[in-house]
């Protein structure tokens, strides 16, 4: 058994809990928008072809926002496929995914689902092929309220009233080679700096997130966000981070410490930013957006791309649909501990992505919807995080790991509403084998009850969610947590996440 120990500062909070931290991400990749969201003639499909079961499940996840249409398919996609009449709307060849693009579901569509789900919609546009005029377009097809051509073209589609997109993305991961429309950083910044400064003459309340590295591992990283801030800082209010992590060669250990490189990446952006802000001598902060997040199992699928054919183009293949297990689920619930800790600055973030494509939600064409082991974190992070982050420090020991060096065994956030009086610690154990008593002081809070405590752990690590035994790993109440004076003591098995919700006297 391992000791360790959190103690809670009730009185310097970090920042509030925003509920823009619990996004997802829909990309016409793969199945996440065919056969995931969207599928008419399935049994629960709406007159829309959106399918009820996942909404329900989206509904469950909490999910806030969502980010739209991509990813590397928006730096080729033609917005204007996807609007009007379905029988009119042409098939494209996507090159992104190697895939065909029906365009039976698109702008219209998605802000139809949005608003029924009451997500908020965060819309990228194409700097990959395209630029300036074509944001603009979108725009005013998006945003203005009528009497120009292309809003009146929207309301005779049957959306009088405007989108209102507030958040737009400014082309994606434009450092990447892979990218259509690959620049440099000094060509993106400019070109990134040109479209954002005509939307805002449009519309000067928009919120504008520019392309940061696709992952803190470019060769490009940390030149690419300084130039690309010194072209872009005055007219944005964001800047993105993306960071994909899995388990390589059977090292559990290194896999569960992945997080400490995010915290680094984080960290090291924010630096990178105010560094860029001190140099232009302005004091506005920049906002860090990590709209792509995830266990993803890229070598996986790097190494089945190498042999699959290049000739053979389909709609919705079945492309990157990894089956999480109970490590995944670990780590993904420490992903959300780090974004809550540096909620300070990471006021955005979008997991992706929802549905089918690296997601917590699966679905079978014709068949039934379930959740995936990472589903859990998520879900009941966004229903149990509220209020403020609040400062914590942590005494634990550390592990060595062959990837990250060190780590901490234990890694922890704490939010606490006043409002309502409700206190969550979120904690995990990184431990591949110990099990961790926790003790944790919340004397400053003045707790009264343990409401819940919940963990996601199984003797296997490795265990999954299946269509046949979608419930196979679901989290378990924790009976040993225990609150005696103020303090909390609760007992993490090995390689597990944990909530323990607890209520306290409100001021």
């Amino acid at each position: 058994m391992i000791n360790a120990s959190l103690s809670v500062d009730a009185a310097t909070p970090v920042a509030p809990v925003h509920r823009r931290t619990f996004g997802s991400f829909v990309e016409h990749m793969g199945r996440c928008v065919y056969t995931g969201i969207y599928e008419p003639g399935h049994a629960t499909a709406d007159a829309d072809g959106l399918r009820q079961d996942v909404a329900a499940l989206v509904r469950e996840l909490g999910v806030t926002t969502v980010r739209y249409p991509g990813g590397n398919f928006v730096s080729g996609y033609r917005w204007e496929d996807g609007i009007g009449p379905k029988d009119r709307r042409p098939v494209r060849r996507d090159l992104a995914w190697h895939s065909l693009e029906t365009n039976q579901f698109g702008l219209d569509e998605f802000m139809t689902w949005c608003r029924r789900q009451d997500i908020e919609p965060m819309m990228a546009v194409n700097l990959g092929t395209r630029g300036l005029q074509e944001a603009l377009d979108l725009l005013e097809y998006a945003n203005h309220p009528g009497g120009t051509h292309l809003s009146d073209l929207r309301a005779a589609h049957g959306h009088p009233e405007p989108h209102d997109i507030r958040m737009w993305c400014l082309g994606n991961e434009m450092d990447g080679p892979w990218q259509i429309g690959h620049l440099d950083a000094r060509s993106y910044g400019r070109k990134a700096a040109q479209v954002a400064r005509a939307m805002k003459m449009a519309d000067r309340d928009l919120e504008l997130v520019v392309c940061g590295s696709s992952g803190s591992t470019m060769p490009t990283f940390g030149a690419w966000e300084a130039t690309v801030l010194e072209e872009t800082y005055d007219a944005v209010e964001y800047i993105s981070l993306h960071a994909y992590y899995e388990e390589h060669d059977g090292d559990l250990a290194s896999f569960l410490g992945a997080v400490t490189d995010m915290d680094h990446f984080i960290d090291s952006v924010v630096s990178t930013a105010d560094a860029v802000g001190a140099k232009l001598r302005d004091r506005k902060r920049i906002q860090l957006s990590f709209d792509e997040w995830n266990v993803w199992y890229l070598s996986r699928h790097q190494a089945l791309a190498e042999v699959q054919p290049t000739d053979d183009w389909q709609v919705a293949p079945r492309v990157i649909e990894d089956q999480y297990n109970v490590a995944d689920a670990v780590v993904v619930g420490n992903m959300l501990i780090s974004l809550l800790r540096h909620s300070d600055r990471v006021t955005a973030a979008s997991q992706a992505q929802l549905a089918n494509v690296i997601a917590p939600i699966m679905t079978e064409p014709g068949g039934p919807a379930w959740r995936q082991t990472i589903f859990h974190p998520f879900a009941l992070t966004a229903a149990s995080a509220a209020g403020h982050v609040l400062r914590a420090d942590l005494d634990a020991p550390v592990q060595d790991t062959a990837k990250y060096g060190e780590v901490d065994v234990v890694d922890s956030a704490v939010t606490h509403d006043e409002e309502t009086g409700r206190t969550a610690v979120f904690v995990v154990n990184r431990s591949v084998d110990q099990q961790v008593a926790l003790t944790v002081d919340l004397r400053g809070l003045t707790p009264t009850e343990v409401t819940e405590a919940l963990t996601l752990a199984d003797e296997d690590a490795y265990a999954a969610n299946t269509m046949d035994d979608p419930d196979r790993v679901v989290p378990q109440p924790n009976k040993s947590a225990r609150l005696d004076g103020g303090r909390l003591t609760v007992t993490l098995p090995p390689v597990s996440w944990t909530v323990v919700t607890l209520s306290s006297r409100t001021r």
